[in-house]
């Protein structure tokens, strides 16, 4: 049996059953979140191995539902949380409040208080902030604990200009600030460690760069004194690759340079992949509803929308596509869109799929990260239901949204 370290690095789309998964749009409707927990805990396992002296932590953004939460700390996990709704979550799954990291971005008041409530009863809580007025606002609350400094590196990489969170002056102390700032954090609270996150979506030909930005960091922390320090946090933003023809992220090549990146270190090196965990593990299943000749291209019209899935809408990210009810067709170009009124509502562009007819239907692979997090009731429709695969058996995680869910909060 292969074990979850020797598990495939890459899930094409084409690798998943498409019977299992068309026999899933009919027993549970479409549009339809698809997630495999088991691959998941693989993708774990085989990252945290691959850094086997690091503490790897899971980025809870990437998709924060239970089940794929519980799927994590299975498999030996901790949590980074970038919210209170996070914190919250998280500890619904199971997790111990003591091991949660708690990342604190420009954070409301309301989550400064659920974390320094929170930090009362569990004095393992790690707050990380990236602004001297944080510091303020926590002392005010009467919060002395366990402090980390998110740098500022100056150097940005991943996918995509909005993603690039190492040269965005909204996240982290501008690194020439950082000693002055964790002389203060030292006095008047506890320092327990450094932390950056460069960008997102990170494949090996990208890693130089990234790893210039590691670099300043394992600099930054031997400035400050590194052997009094628990951690050093170098963030995630490993990516998956989403076009058929990428190649994988070569771990091996990847634990050997952020090592050396980051340099000799008497604290512990600190990962919090996201993406890596869960992207490849969920795909979502959509209805053709519509074939519409147009004069320059057919569009296939679906039932999934950027409501559904708003990747490639906002960051104009690839997501693979199948026609699992008749792979078998020839494939043609084909731009495929929602319901959505807006043109910006499209998945692919001539599009190379197996003919799509009126109700195939058609996977959308590597939802997995950033897909439910950000779907929306945008239209009024209900968000859709997720269904969860785990030793070969089939689970509704999430339920499908009603009419009546949508308009549940309002009032006359």
């Amino acid at each position: 049996m292969t074990s979850h370290a020797d598990s495939p690095p890459v899930r094409r789309l084409a690798d998943w059953d498409h019977d299992r998964l068309e026999s899933l749009a009919e027993e549970y409707d479409t549009p339809l979140y698809v997630t495999d927990l088991d691959r998941i805990k693989e993708n774990y396992t085989r990252f945290s191995s691959a850094f086997p002296d690091a503490h790897v932590m899971y980025a809870a953004k990437a998709h924060t539902g239970k089940s794929v939460l519980e799927a994590v700390l299975e498999a030996g996990g901790d949590i980074e949380c970038a919210a209170w709704g996070e914190l919250k979550r998280s500890i619904d799954a199971g997790a111990d409040p003591n091991t949660l990291q708690y990342t604190a971005v420009n954070p409301p008041d309301r989550d400064l208080d659920y974390a320094t409530d929170l930090a009362d009863d569990a004095p393992g809580l790690t707050i990380t902030i990236g602004a001297t007025d944080t510091l303020d606002r926590l002392q005010a609350r009467g919060y002395d604990g366990r402090i980390a400094i998110r740098i500022n590196p100056g150097i940005g990489t991943g996918h995509h200009e909005k993603v690039a969170t190492g040269a965005d002056a909204k996240f982290g102390v501008p690194y020439e600030r950082v000693p002055d700032v964790a002389d203060r954090v030292r006095q008047e609270f506890e320092l327990v460690g450094l932390h950056a996150h460069a960008g997102s979506g990170v494949l090996t030909e990208g890693l130089e760069e990234h790893c210039r930005a590691i670099e300043r960091v394992g600099e930054m922390a031997r400035r400050v004194g590194d052997e009094s320090l628990e951690f050093v946090d170098v963030g995630g933003g490993y990516g998956v690759p989403y076009r058929e023809n990428d190649e994988p992220l070569d771990l091996e090549k990847t634990s050997a340079l952020v090592r050396d990146a980051v340099g000799e270190l008497d604290a512990t090196l600190k990962l919090e992949p996201g993406r890596y965990v869960v992207a490849d593990a969920s795909l979502i299943l959509s209805e053709v509803n519509t074939i519409k000749e147009a004069p320059d291209t057919t569009v296939v019209g679906v039932d999934a929308s950027l409501a559904t899935l708003i990747r490639p809408a906002m960051f104009g990210s690839y997501h693979p596509m199948y026609n699992v009810s008749a792979p078998e067709r020839e494939s043609e170009p084909v731009t495929v869109g929602g319901p959505v009124c807006t043109s910006a509502d499209v998945f692919a562009h001539d599009r190379p799929i197996a003919r799509p007819e009126r109700e195939d239907v058609i996977a959308i692979g590597n939802a997995g990260s950033y897909g439910y997090e950000l779907a929306s009731q945008f239209h009024s429709q209900p968000r859709p239901a997720e269904v969860a695969l785990e030793g070969g058996e089939a689970r509704v995680v999430r339920r499908r949204e009603t009419l009546e869910d949508v308009t549940r909060v309002e009032q006359d």
